[in-house]
């Protein structure tokens, strides 16, 4: 400020609102951010407001998720202050979506598919969620990202279950499990072996939900996870 540098204001604003929401701060985060989108707006700087927008879309995320854990209910069954923050950062990440569209940012673009799609699970659009975790998981395809890869296919393996589609779960589930293998990841193995073990219980295959079950055990007791 004192050098008159807009652009480092915005950006310090930026990680200072980042900042204050790990600490779990959200509403000075929000203010933070906002500042970072204004002056980036000011400056005719796209990528500062492209940023801007996804961090803010983090913020009532993480604010949404944080509020949510005292509810521990399924997804969609949420109370109305939840719902608000988690509407709040859905249309951050649109914003942000289509602005990294018309950058051309691939990589911004599939980070915005994740985030929505985490995001309308959460509200219990579970096939918006979908729609939108395809389009990360082709986007993670593209750049032969495995771990985002490996994400997209959990959380459609997840909102097929409450679809009532255990079948596509489970082949989901399986995707997961292999790259979480050649990933050498051996708790989201785990946590694919346990998914896989629900969801084949939910298909009444009791024998291969054991082995699921079991592989789990295995794995936790390896990492000694109590």
């Amino acid at each position: 400020r004192t050098i008159g540098d807009r652009i480092g204001e915005a950006k310090a604003s930026g990680n200072l609102g980042n900042t204050l929401k790990i600490l779990g701060q959200f509403d000075e985060a929000v203010v933070c951010c906002q500042r970072h989108l204004d002056i980036s707006r000011e400056q005719g700087d796209k990528v500062g407001e492209a940023r801007a927008l996804y961090n803010i879309g983090n913020v009532y995320h993480a604010k949404g998720k944080h509020l949510s854990w005292n509810t521990a209910q399924d997804p969609g069954y949420l109370p109305q202050e939840v719902k608000d923050t988690l509407h709040k950062a859905s249309e951050y990440y649109e914003r942000n979506l289509s602005l990294v569209k018309e950058l051309g940012d691939r990589a911004a673009q599939g980070r915005a598919y994740g985030n929505l799609g985490n995001t309308q699970y959460l509200l219990g659009n579970f096939s918006e969620a979908i729609a939108f975790h395809k389009e990360r998981l082709a986007i993670a395809k593209e750049f032969g990202d495995k771990a985002a890869e490996r994400r997209a296919y959990s959380n459609l393996g997840n909102a097929h279950i409450f679809l009532g589609r255990f079948d596509i779960s489970a082949e989901y589930y399986r995707k997961t499990l292999q790259l979480s293998r050649q990933l050498r990841d051996q708790a989201v193995e785990a946590q694919a072996c346990y998914s896989l073990g629900n969801t084949c219980t939910l298909l009444q295959d009791y024998e291969k939900a054991i082995e699921y079950h079991l592989r789990h055990l295995v794995i936790a007791q390896e990492l000694g996870d109590r």
